[in-house]
């Protein structure tokens, strides 16, 4: 955690009355913005809130399929509570969204997805990370059209699943969706990110441009 961390949930302050996606105001019950450690190596990028983190306030937890995220990082040591917490401790990790409100009927609009860019591009500027971790194929898509020269359409998340792919300025490791892993997969992304954090992957940083 870093020492000048105030806040974990939201600790960049950012807006929580939003109403740029007037649709979506509807159908949230309350906007979700990052949560975790602010000098995080490693950011994980979902698509849109879950069930669990509508109610919440917070990515990745509230439900079943959060659970099962935050049970693979507490076997990589990032995360020192219970799966099943609504608000997690974290070290060396920050989990954000493509979008930050949820409708529970359908996923967001590309519209959607760019009115919300804003807030996950000033937030991955102030964390400034080693690896994003993309969770899931829209996640996936849209940080790869973002930082890296590889046409999106060429990466698929279940191929791409666990591997490490170089971008502009980050490393990106896309992970399959956790509520739809097999365990092969689960244990595949635990045994390749843990060999990835014993890495020397920082020394690589300061010889990229952003």
């Amino acid at each position: 955690m870093d020492a000048h961390q105030q806040d974990t949930s939201n600790p960049f302050g950012m807006d929580e009355d939003c109403e740029n996606c007037p649709a979506l105001c509807e159908t949230r019950t309350q906007i979700v913005h990052g949560y975790g450690d602010v000098g995080a190596d490693f950011v994980f990028v979902g698509e849109r809130p879950g069930p669990g983190a509508d109610e919440t306030g917070v990515p990745f937890t509230g439900d079943e399929r959060a659970e099962a995220f935050l049970s693979i990082l507490r076997r990589l040591g990032l995360c020192g509570s219970p799966a099943d917490s609504d608000e997690p401790e974290l070290a060396n990790a920050f989990l954000t969204l493509l979008t930050r409100c949820r409708d529970p009927e359908r996923p967001p609009t590309d519209e959607e997805v760019v009115t919300c860019e804003p807030y996950l591009n000033a937030e991955i500027r102030m964390i400034n990370p080693e690896i994003l971790v993309p969770v899931g194929e829209r996640a996936l898509r849209e940080l790869a059209t973002e930082y890296t020269t590889t046409p999106a359409d060429e990466f698929d998340v279940v191929d791409d699943h666990a591997t490490t792919v170089r971008g502009r300025g980050f490393e990106l490791v896309p992970m399959v969706d956790p509520a739809d892993q097999t365990e092969e997969q689960t244990q595949t992304f635990v045994e390749r990110f843990s060999e990835l954090m014993a890495s020397d992957y920082r020394q690589t940083k300061g010889r990229r441009s952003r």
